[in-house]
């Protein structure tokens, strides 16, 4: 009787995928003169922390999608990419247009299973360790004070609908995206497929979620869930985001490369989360 080979085991990712194009008016006047991803988190800017993380987890590839002062990106990263290679896209028509157009200008310097990711995440560098295999989505626990794009899963982890809004209904219980994704080769050719039919039709002003819903609606995407709940992280759109995320993420994140496994983020309950409602922001921190 044959013995059933086992499956291979999946490859790791190597290649990420940030969108950093947008001019980030919501973070007005920090903006005007350096890009949102260049904005500082207690002396630490976020592409930095992004960077340190990518090199924590032996990315070796990192492609960016830029618009809004492409050239200051391009300063920054030419003496700190460490490990990373690093190439660019530039998108032209960042003033009007969405991430949806941002993913879509990658479409042709992607052909392997990478990490999707946004300039405007900083998280715990240990959190990418489940998602450095494809088809995978991050996301937290729904709290009040949460907005945006929001799943539910099924008893397989999967995800089976993407959400407008964080409100509950009978469809179970709602996640919050944290917008960062893991995809197949497989699975980032049916997007780009998707994203050529809604760029065709004008829709440049969506968010690229729109496309992974109708994937998963038509039941030709499936990505696992991964829980950020056990370690902070946070997305920052606004002043008001910008002031909690420094509440949880210190200085000491500028460390060297080779020591950047070391644990120094302070113990929380609360992980951290947006958005908080005006005059309580992370008021349980400030406990």
């Amino acid at each position: 009787m044959k013995s059933e080979k086992k499956p291979y085991p999946q490859k790791r990712i190597t290649t990420a995928l940030l969108l950093a194009a947008g001019t980030g008016s919501r973070l007005l006047p920090l903006t005007k003169k350096s890009p949102k991803c260049l904005t500082l988190v207690n002396e630490i800017s976020i592409l930095e922390r992004l960077i340190k993380s990518l090199n924590q987890n032996g990315f070796k590839r990192l492609v960016v999608v830029t618009g809004h002062l492409e050239d200051c990106i391009r300063n920054f990263l030419e003496t700190r990419a460490g490990n990373l290679t690093i190439e660019y896209v530039f998108s032209p028509l960042y003033k009007t247009t969405n991430n949806i157009y941002s993913l879509w200008m990658a479409r042709d310097v992607i052909n392997e299973p990478f990490l999707l990711i946004e300039s405007d995440l900083v998280f715990d560098p240990s959190l990418l360790k489940e998602m450095l295999y494809p088809d995978r989505i991050a996301i937290a626990k729904m709290k009040p004070w949460l907005n945006g794009s929001t799943v539910t899963i099924n008893a397989s982890n999967t995800i089976n609908a993407f959400h407008s809004d964080g409100a509950e209904g009978s469809g179970g219980i709602r996640y919050k995206t944290v917008n960062i994704y893991s995809l197949s080769i497989s699975s980032w050719y049916l997007v780009i497929a998707k994203l050529n039919q809604f760029i065709l039709a004008g829709k440049v002003n969506d968010y690229y979620e729109k496309v992974f819903r109708q994937l998963v609606i038509e039941r030709s995407l499936s990505l696992e869930a991964v829980f950020f709940d056990h370690k902070p992280w946070y997305e920052i759109d606004t002043a008001e985001d910008l002031a909690s995320a420094e509440r949880l993420f210190p200085s000491k994140v500028g460390l060297p490369f080779d020591i950047l496994g070391t644990t120094y983020l302070p113990k929380t309950d609360l992980p951290a989360r947006k958005k908080v409602l005006k005059g309580s922001l992370y008021a349980q921190s400030r406990l």
